[in-house]
């Protein structure tokens, strides 16, 4: 009896189950004498199974034990890894939240993370040819960039801290810097990932030519260009170029600014250059204030400053932000975020947060 029941099974399970597959991609199951078995022949088979008795050899158990094992040592070995660099990425920003304290170097550090992951193209799919947060700003090549000019001394800034945190990858440092001189200078707190893995070599490095220059001739395309390049849209040019709410431009790197004015000539830090507002280290939305009303000639204000005023789609952001300092704090967090993860290689593959 068992021998016919089992014959009956093979019989009639693979009709019912061609039957139920051919339902699920959204055909409907042809009505014949093979569905009308369904009711019957799973209960049948649902007993068969529960009667037969297990066929697992003892070896195969035990391998099967150890496969286990060796994941869950290499999920541990995983969980233990991104801890370890959280860890020392929670030390490395107390070290950076000195070092604002004594230098004020907040604008030189936020220009060194968006010039790492400025140069990415999301165009060219392949790690790291298509540029990005990778670390590769490093290399005296790069360094060299025109539109990279004064970034050496952001390098040698970081360098000890980087020296102190080996395990640290230059790309999470670079953006790591970033994001906790804004937040000390009174911005946002902005939701970072970390894991980014660095370039190895100055071969490596992207061309030049991939940053925004501050004076085109047509300032509006030319920040769609760059930007769009990137993956990023209007408003996101907007809320980030709330950033120069930060720094001072000197004309010995950039050509653009003053040599001092009533606001720089005695620091704090190295006195000197043309800031976009009169409390340079101090992050709010003054920028996007002062770059409307232009009343005060002692701030700077760039043709690409001046398009996000002039051009209507970037106007209505401008505007915004001018009046509503909490919604450009909201909206900078997450461009700021998305722009230091462009290009990026993490590992874990997800990355990993701090203050999760």
């Amino acid at each position: 009896m068992a021998a016919q029941r089992l014959a009956a099974l093979h019989a009639a399970a693979p009709s019912a189950f061609s039957s139920t597959s051919s339902a699920s991609h959204g055909r409907p199951a042809a009505r014949s004498s093979t569905t009308a078995l369904l009711p019957v022949a799973l209960p049948r088979a649902a007993a068969t199974l529960r009667a037969a008795p297990s066929r697992l050899l003892p070896q195969d158990a035990k391998a099967a034990g150890s496969g286990r094992s060796v994941m869950c040592m290499a999920s541990a070995s995983a969980s233990a890894a991104v801890a370890s660099g959280a860890a020392e990425l929670k030390a490395a920003r107390e070290d950076i939240r000195e070092l604002l304290k004594t230098t004020h170097c907040h604008p030189i550090l936020v220009r060194l993370g968006w010039h790492d992951s400025g140069t990415y193209d999301k165009n060219i799919k392949e790690w790291p040819q298509r540029g990005g947060a990778n670390g590769s700003l490093r290399f005296d090549v790069e360094l060299k960039h025109g539109a990279n000019a004064g970034l050496e001394n952001a390098l040698k800034l970081v360098q000890p801290i980087k020296d102190k945190y080996p395990n640290i990858s230059y790309a999470d440092l670079f953006q790591l810097a970033s994001a906790t001189a804004i937040e000390e200078a009174g911005g946002p707190k902005i939701p970072m990932t970390y894991g980014r893995i660095d370039v190895t070599g100055p071969e490596q490095c992207p061309p030049e030519g991939k940053l925004p220059d501050a004076g085109p001739s047509a300032p509006a395309d030319h920040l769609r260009k760059v930007f769009y390049r990137m993956g990023l849209d209007d408003k996101e040019i907007v809320v980030l170029s709330g950033a120069h709410t930060l720094g001072r431009s000197r004309p010995e790197r950039s050509g653009w600014g003053k040599p001092e004015t009533k606001y720089t000539k005695n620091g704090p830090g190295a006195p000197g250059g043309q800031s976009w507002t009169a409390e340079w280290l101090k992050f709010d939305n003054s920028y996007f204030k002062e770059i409307k009303e232009k009343r005060d000639q002692d701030l700077l204000v760039l043709p690409t400053d001046a398009a996000l005023f002039e051009d209507p789609t970037f106007k209505v952001y401008a505007e915004k932000y001018a009046e509503d300092q909490e919604a450009f704090f909201e909206d900078y967090a997450g461009a700021h975020a998305k722009l230091s993860n462009l290009g990026a290689k993490f590992n874990p593959p997800e990355g990993f947060t701090l203050d999760g």
